[in-house]
């Protein structure tokens, strides 16, 4: 093979939205290593907030949430590699397709076990029917 050839090889190998990753394999395990840090400091984090009275009680679910969609972020960006850049568009439209299924599915969920309480025969009259 010639240089020319080999170098055609190597832009083969490289996946789609890992193009920014050229660099050495040093350079990607610190990337990892990285996410890895924030993903354990984050979970600690909301280990210690749902475990302390040090935080104020209400608060504690918008606390929660926040570092549950931190932790999603750092997910996506570190071992997913999903970025806004040109080249991940489609990942972007796919990440947004899999939210709003999400969405979806919970609404409805909420939706469909409201329905069913409301609905629901009260305990007493159901106490008296089994008698």
């Amino acid at each position: 093979m010639t240089n020319g050839h080999q170098e055609i090889d190597q832009n083969i190998d490289i996946a789609p939205g890992d193009e920014h990753l050229e660099g050495g394999i040093g350079e990607r395990v610190l990337g990892y290593l990285t996410g890895l840090g924030l993903a354990i400091l984050l979970t600690a984090t909301s280990f210690f907030v749902a475990g302390t009275d040090l935080v104020w009680q209400p608060s504690i679910p918008v606390a929660l949430v926040v570092l549950a969609i931190a932790q999603m972020g750092v997910h996506l960006v570190f071992f997913l590699h999903i970025t806004t850049g040109a080249d991940n568009t489609n990942n972007i439209l796919a990440l947004a397709f899999g939210v709003l299924i999400v969405l979806l599915v919970i609404g409805g969920s909420l939706w469909i076990m409201a329905n069913l309480n409301h609905n629901m025969m009260p305990m007493d009259q159901l106490m008296q029917m089994q008698r």
